[in-house]
Order: C-alpha cells, then sequence, then structure tokens
C-alpha cells in the first residue's frame, strides 16, 4: 500500500485525490489513509462510500478526480401535504392506459411546450380569454404534476433501495420537470389576454350595490364593471381605461379620498372624470374635494337621476 500512501498523502485536500485503476481495483476499506478519504469522500458529497459492505462506484469515481453529481445538495425541494402526495399517486394509477411511462409524459408536455412557444414567437402578439389560458394551463400541468409526483415519490421512498445511477437518473426527470414547469408559468404570465371594454368602473366594496350599478347602467346601455378594493380598482385600470370611475370612500384597503388623488396625479388616469360615492355627509366630503379633484360627489342613499350628471361623459 506505499502508492496508496504516497497518493493519499500528496493529495489537494479541495479536490478529489487522483489514483490510478489498480490502485482502487486493491483499496482496503480497513487502511487508516482510505478511512480518512471515505471520510473526507462523505463530508463533500453527504454520500456514503461504503454500500452494503462494499466500496460504491460513487467513491471510486471521486477517488478518480471526477466530478460527483450531489443529489441531495443540487435537489429542489418540493413540500407538499399528504393529501397532495395521495392525488398525484390517484392520478398516476387513473391514467395508467394512457400515460404508460415517464418518457411518454415528458416527450407529450415537451411536444406541447415547444408547439405553444413557437406560436407566441409571431411579431404580433397571441391574445387569448381567461379560459382558454386556463385550459392551456391545465394541459400543461397536468402531466407535469404526474412527472414531479412520480419521481418524488421514488426519491422519498426507495432512495435507500434504489441503484445509485437510477436515483440520479430519477433527480435528473424531477430537476427538469421543475424547469419546463417554470417555462410554462413565465409563457402563459406573458400571454395577453382579452380585455372587455367598459365605460363606467365602480370601485365599491358592497356587492349589493355594485349588482344593482351595473343593472341600471346596463339597462341605460352602458357597460359598468364593478371591483370591490382600491387595488382592484387599480388594476383594472392598467387594462381599461373606462369613460367614468364612480369611487367609493370607504373601502377595505384604501380610502377613496387616497385613490382619487393617485389618480388625478397619473398623467395616463388623470382626464377620467371620477365622482366619489358614498354615505360621508356631503359637507364633510366637500372638504376634500380640492384636494382630491374629484370631479363630483353622490350620495347615499342615491336615487338613480344622481347618476345623470355622469351621462355627459359616456357619450
Amino acid at each position: 500500500m506505499s502508492d496508496n500512501n504516497n497518493s493519499t498523502n500528496n493529495h489537494d485536500p479541495n479536490h478529489s485525490p487522483i489514483m490510478t485503476d489498480e490502485e482502487i481495483e486493491n483499496l482496503d476499506p480497513n487502511d487508516e489513509n482510505i478511512k480518512k478519504l471515505m471520510k473526507q469522500y462523505e463530508e463533500e458529497t453527504e454520500k456514503n462510500a461504503i454500500w452494503r459492505e462494499s466500496i460504491t462506484e460513487g467513491f471510486k469515481r471521486w477517488l478518480k478526480g471526477e466530478k460527483i453529481y450531489d443529489r441531495d445538495k443540487e435537489r429542489i425541494s418540493l413540500y407538499v401535504s399528504d393529501d397532495t402526495k395521495t392525488e398525484w399517486q390517484d392520478f398516476i394509477n387513473m391514467h395508467k392506459d394512457e400515460y404508460t411511462t415517464i418518457s411518454k409524459l415528458i416527450r407529450e408536455s415537451v411536444e406541447y411546450f415547444i408547439s405553444i412557444q413557437s406560436k407566441f414567437s409571431t411579431e404580433s402578439p397571441l391574445k387569448l380569454d381567461n379560459q382558454a389560458i386556463t385550459n392551456i394551463s391545465h394541459a400543461l400541468k397536468e402531466p407535469l404534476t404526474s412527472i414531479k409526483g412520480f419521481s418524488q415519490l421514488l426519491l422519498e421512498n426507495y432512495k435507500n433501495e434504489l441503484d445509485e445511477q437510477v436515483l440520479i437518473t430519477i433527480q435528473n426527470i424531477f430537476d427538469q420537470s421543475l424547469l419546463l414547469e417554470n417555462k410554462i408559468i413565465n409563457i402563459l404570465d406573458n400571454i395577453k389576454t382579452e380585455s372587455s371594454q367598459y365605460d363606467i368602473l365602480l370601485i365599491e366594496d358592497d356587492l349589493a350595490t355594485i349588482r344593482l350599478l351595473t343593472s341600471y347602467f346596463e339597462s341605460k346601455g352602458y357597460s359598468c364593471q364593478g371591483v370591490v378594493s382600491g387595488k382592484k380598482g387599480f388594476e383594472e385600470l392598467n387594462s381599461n381605461i373606462p369613460k367614468v370611475i364612480l369611487l367609493d370612500i370607504i373601502l377595505p384597503d384604501y380610502s377613496g379620498y387616497d385613490i382619487c388623488k393617485q389618480i388625478k396625479m397619473n398623467k395616463k388616469f388623470k382626464e377620467i372624470p371620477v365622482f366619489l360615492l358614498t354615505a360621508i355627509p356631503g359637507s364633510e366630503v366637500e372638504k376634500h374635494m380640492e384636494d382630491t379633484h374629484a370631479d363630483g360627489f353622490i350620495l347615499k342613499p342615491f336615487d338613480f337621476s344622481d347618476f345623470e350628471v355622469i351621462f355627459q361623459y359616456l357619450k
């Protein structure tokens, strides 16, 4: 073992020691220097140098100076509930005839992904309605759920029973499914959905009021979109520019006064007429008209004739 001693004593502790094939074949696991190398290997890779009383192939490759795939360090963990795991397993059992192998699932997912991506590369952006995006997302993610779920079940439940190379292959499948899932999510998030243009944006947290006013304006031939918070209101403004905004003052997230100020300070939105809609006494609302730059206000309880003032902006 004199040659082995020279090899182990001279190696750089930051790199795998280099040994010849002959030296590796004649390794003595009871040799103190080899034990030190085994300990170093296990600390660096978190893998076993001895498995079932035999020196592992991974340790031998490490001694040759080869890069060792570190499954535990490179793995992206996915934490799911037992119910989710059960759902995945049930899906696999239900689709055995359609998806006989993981390879088939991967092929179909990738082919679908490529066909969809090719449509996005055209000069004019693809516009889809929300239902179409939902259908595409479901068609892509359903097989990916099986790939991720099945491979993770194997990694977690059979880690100590499968051959190391098989585990590496399964880990690669799991990692690639995560990459593909992220690409699908990024592409679907960038699809421009068809927006429905409307005349009136109603920001009001009372659903009964939204239903009432929506019905009223529709009876007059005008479309109305109701949202229940200031945040949702700004999301709508970033998608559509209405002709008029009806804005409740007391909302669950922001004050209607503050929302009105932000709208009027925004170059894109400042020309939109904003009418405050509130049960606050009119004398109190009038104090805020100048600093909010609101175009008017309508008090609750209202009469439908109170809204005639906004019809001039809807023509």
